[in-house]
């Protein structure tokens, strides 16, 4: 019931105002877990935002900027942009890339795009079988739905270069996994599966 969303967020608000930053604690995950971002008042995004910049938890920081993302009745766009620089990987940078374009007119868009685009072309000398990260850059919640909403050639020539560094992977490391629109990973394919196709190409180069 919404009734009782609201009041978990509310104590989840209270807990986080007063306690320590411990973010191996379960009661502390489960706090940040149980913020219904719909209920965000301008006072609490601002504690929000300040635990997402002290926190070194990158699934935790992921969490706060999903949500953060669907916080359209608050101005976040000073967030957003601290975020994106904030952020080194790749998926991280684009949840940033998706709070920020609902505030930011396309030139601003287009070159944050374009610092994004330097960072992705040298993916391959340093991440080269990195397939996470691709997988959500072409996933249906990652460029293909910011070209659909927004159109911008800037997200399209992002895209296309992801589709070019995807296909030079090996087969080996292509359709394990995928995102839905709603940024929900979207298993393909079995642990042990991807498992054993990786390790056979590592063994097949000597790698291992």
């Amino acid at each position: 019931m919404p009734n009782d969303k609201q009041q978990l967020h509310k104590e989840s608000i209270k807990y986080l105002t007063t306690a320590p930053l411990r973010e191996n604690d379960p009661k502390f995950i489960c706090a940040i877990s149980d913020v219904a971002y719909e209920f965000l008042t301008t006072d609490e995004v601002g504690l929000i935002v300040q635990l997402y910049f002290k926190m070194k938890n990158i699934a935790l920081r992921n969490k706060i900027l999903y949500g953060l993302i669907r916080c359209r009745h608050l101005e976040l766009k000073d967030f957003f942009q601290k975020a994106y620089k904030k952020e080194r990987y790749l998926d991280m940078r684009l949840l940033a890339i998706h709070g920020l374009v609902q505030y930011a007119p396309e030139e601003e868009i287009e070159k944050v795009t374009d610092h994004f685009l330097k960072i992705l072309i040298k993916r391959p000398e340093t991440t080269p079988y990195n397939y996470y990260e691709y997988e959500f850059l072409r996933s249906a919640f990652g460029f293909p739905l910011l070209i659909k909403k927004y159109g911008y050639s800037c997200f399209e020539k992002v895209y296309q270069q992801v589709e070019k560094q995807y296909q030079d992977m090996p087969e080996a490391f292509k359709g394990h996994l995928t995102f839905d629109e709603d940024g929900k990973q979207v298993s393909l394919r079995t642990p042990m599966k991807i498992k054993q196709m990786i390790d056979r190409f590592y063994e097949s180069r000597n790698l291992r």
